[in-house]
């Protein structure tokens, strides 16, 4: 297993919230060893001279093959985090977007590749689910209490 670990600089990512029955579609984030220790929203790098909504809807073409629509403004986070000893540093465009089809409407699971090759896992999760003890945390730290806000 290839080990991941944070960029040395700031990244500028965006991520995506895609809703289906008032659950969040995310994807597993592994520890070293490949156990789940969060769920994170899709999406991915901002590259340089590209908006964070034409991100968006290129990481979840790139991911999942569908294509996305953004239903409103983003709203931005900082995140400093620690991952397997290293410290990484981003900020973030979050988004809420939909499928502009019924694509993975009778899915649970949805397997995907990432730009690494890395085979990579996305599901539905009830956010009561998430954060609690012995379960998966929803990344970034503060998502969740921002969407128990604004939901």
């Amino acid at each position: 297993m290839k080990t991941w670990r944070p960029a040395s600089t700031i990244r500028f990512k965006a991520l995506g919230l895609h809703w289906r029955d008032g659950q969040l579609l995310a994807s597993e984030v592994l520890d070293d060893a490949g156990r789940v220790k969060g769920v994170r929203p899709l999406g991915g790098t901002v590259e340089f001279g590209e908006t964070a909504e034409a991100a968006v809807i290129r990481e979840f073409r790139e991911e999942l093959d569908v294509a996305v629509e953004i239903t409103g403004s983003p709203v931005f986070m900082e995140n400093i985090y620690t991952h397997e000893g290293t410290l990484g540093h981003e900020l973030l465009a979050i988004f809420d977007v939909k499928f502009s089809d019924m694509a993975y409407a009778d899915d649970t699971r949805i397997a995907f590749r990432e730009d690494s090759g890395a085979t990579c896992f996305a599901e539905w999760f009830s956010l009561d689910k998430l954060d609690q003890p012995g379960g998966p945390r929803l990344y970034p730290d503060g998502l969740k209490a921002h969407l128990l806000k604004t939901r």
